[in-house]
């Protein structure tokens, strides 16, 4: 089983060593960086469970918290892992008060986070219905993370461990613009010797492997002076 999880964490570090973390658990997951887009995110995704660090632009973690937990049903029941810096007893007290399940204080270990994950959605009754389908879909591309799978409208594809890393991203996340430095992120460990640079030819295989036509790609377009997005229509 498998729950979808939104990550509202502003270091593009962290939130890309959780999201990985989530990702090999078994999860899904959606990353923003800032607390408005984890309210619209929360209101419209309706995530399993948030992992919430507090010191978020726009709108901070105690905010995010406060609307989330407000009543009007947009996401008082959404299981909170708050994620702070600050160690201090009254800002975890606030946090709890305001409806958070759970806190860690950084710096902390992935693997203690995703224990405290699981037992939060195991103690919130949410992992009576988690979808017990990994497998993530959008513009006729699926991927399974399970069985490291993919096809392109049902046929299979075979992918690199490199490739299959920034495809699942990229299909978790569709319309999101990736730069090549958090793509090359999500090969790390499978492709140690890749460079940024890299990443564009690992675009370019995907491409002959996904695309009617590699020349005029209408799956992975190149965002110019900024990287790569999937578009999430179906071509």
């Amino acid at each position: 089983m498998c729950a979808h999880v939104l990550v509202a964490e502003d270091d593009e570090m962290q939130a890309e060593l959780i999201r990985r973390s989530l990702l090999a658990e078994g999860h899904t997951a959606t990353v923003v960086h800032d607390g408005a887009a984890a309210l619209d995110a929360a209101r419209r995704l309706r995530p399993d469970l948030v992992v919430l660090d507090l010191m978020l632009p726009v709108v901070d973690g105690f905010g995010v918290c406060r609307v989330l937990r407000g009543g009007d049903r947009s996401g008082d029941d959404i299981p909170v892992v708050m994620l702070t810096a600050r160690s201090e007893e009254d800002d975890v007290l606030l946090g709890l008060e305001l409806g958070a399940d759970d806190y860690m204080t950084k710096p902390y270990s992935p693997r203690e986070l995703m224990a405290r994950i699981r037992t939060v959605l195991r103690r919130s009754g949410r992992a009576v219905g988690l979808r017990e389908d990994p497998v993530v879909r959008a513009a006729g591309l699926s991927v399974d993370p399970e069985r490291h799978e993919v096809r392109c409208e049902g046929e299979p594809v075979e992918c690199t461990p490199a490739e299959f890393q920034i495809l699942l991203a990229m299909v978790a996340e569709p319309e999101r613009v990736f730069t090549r430095r958090q793509l090359l992120q999500c090969t790390h460990g499978f492709d140690r010797a890749s460079t940024e640079r890299a990443i564009d030819v690992h675009i370019m295989n995907l491409r002959r492997k996904i695309e009617t036509d590699p020349r005029r790609p209408v799956r992975l377009l190149t965002v110019f002076g900024v990287g790569y997005k999937l578009s999430g229509g179906r071509p």
